[in-house]
């Protein structure tokens, strides 16, 4: 809804925004003001997936040493790789909100892009549960970035993380998302 106007966003508008309009207040939202952590206690256990990417722009030359292993810290693909692991375990320390969730699988793929200079990261989370794994998805992209940028900066201070975003969600009473442009 548009506080400004009070008019609501056609269902086009909310699909074009990747959003909808269930006419629900936003869940973590008290009426009397504040925050809590919603309770989850009545929905349904069923299997649930998210799928979140990222990406870091460098120099080319950044972007070779990452491909031939020349990086004075390491390997750092597969550094970034189980950060970004470590990260979607721990996603509840770091997001006040998040329930802590039993997570049954997490995939994060990196791959370099020498075309556009970058290293793309790709996230997947699953579980079998009763809220969804979109916020571990998206930590685990934003973490895995921000390991290639540590191990990284002493020779690329340039380097640029962005185009964070959930591209796919599955499960749940809020259903499918998929993001049209990622198709």
């Amino acid at each position: 809804m548009d506080e400004m106007t009070g008019s609501r966003a056609s269902a086009g508008e909310q699909a074009a925004a990747g959003t909808r309009d269930t006419g629900e207040q936003l869940t973590h939202l008290r009426p009397e003001g504040g925050v809590r952590m919603v309770d989850i206690g009545d929905k349904s256990v069923t299997l649930r997936k998210a799928v979140a990417r990222g990406e870091i722009k460098m120099s080319p030359q950044t972007l070779a040493l990452i491909c031939q292993g020349k990086v004075a810290k390491g390997d750092v693909l597969t550094t970034a790789q189980i950060a970004g692991i470590m990260a979607a375990k721990r996603t509840q320390e770091l997001i006040p909100l998040c329930h802590q969730i039993n997570l049954t699988g997490v995939d994060v793929e990196l791959r370099p892009n020498p075309e556009r200079s970058v290293v793309e990261v790709e996230a997947i989370a699953k579980l079998e549960g009763k809220t969804g794994a979109e916020m571990e998805a998206l930590v685990a992209v934003a973490v895995s970035c921000l390991t290639v940028y540590d191990m990284c900066k002493a020779v690329d201070r340039g380097m640029e993380i962005g185009r964070i975003r959930l591209v796919e969600k599955s499960g749940g009473k809020s259903g499918a998302f998929i993001r049209e442009e990622e198709r």
